[in-house]
């Protein structure tokens, strides 16, 4: 697990390094041989320009769901929302990989604690296996707290498993005002 942190941040700050080297690269082109590099730079700005653009509105859409709009979500739209929905609330957000997660989707952190939080969007009663999947995620992510977070509800056994394992459940009440929060 700690390989893979490494060649994730290894990869962020080479992508960083290769775009601050190649704006340079432009910037000094566009000073010395203007004729050659004025429509390229431009082509660029525009290209960035854009992929910002798209990122800003996913970004503002996942900020305005409501919760019809949570209920259409996938899964994987879910846990993005979240990540959206956590950050704003001020942690710092992590997903976990798709399959082999241990029992947890997201890992937040704030004020020195960490959350190993699992993320099911159901249509139906959340049951006993949620809660048991983060109870066992506890323990690998040294987690602090543990929560379940869906836009449902909780079934009886999964209460009382999560109220005698301190498990945080967040259900679609709670989840409504959360989301509240990020409208704000």
């Amino acid at each position: 697990m700690t390989k893979l942190k490494l060649t994730k941040k290894k990869a962020k700050s080479t992508d960083a390094s290769a775009i601050f080297i190649f704006g340079f690269v432009m910037l000094w082109g566009v000073f010395t041989v203007p004729e050659v590099f004025v429509t390229p730079f431009i082509i660029s700005l525009f290209v960035v320009s854009f992929l910002l653009y798209i990122k800003f509105k996913k970004h503002s859409a996942l900020r305005k769901s409501n919760i019809e709009q949570i209920d259409l979500m996938n899964g994987v739209q879910f846990e993005e929302y979240l990540m959206e929905l956590f950050t704003t609330l001020g942690y710092k957000v992590k997903s976990t990989p798709r399959s082999g997660d241990y029992g947890a989707d997201l890992i937040l952190r704030k004020n020195r604690r960490t959350i190993a939080v699992q993320a099911k969007r159901y249509k139906g009663c959340v049951g006993i296996s949620a809660v048991q999947e983060i109870i066992g995620a506890q323990k690998y992510y040294n987690a602090d707290d543990i929560w379940v977070v869906t836009n449902s509800y909780y079934s009886k056994s999964a209460i009382n498993l999560g109220s005698v394992n301190n498990v945080r459940l967040i259900d679609r009440e709670g989840l409504i005002k959360l989301s509240q929060r990020l409208l704000k």
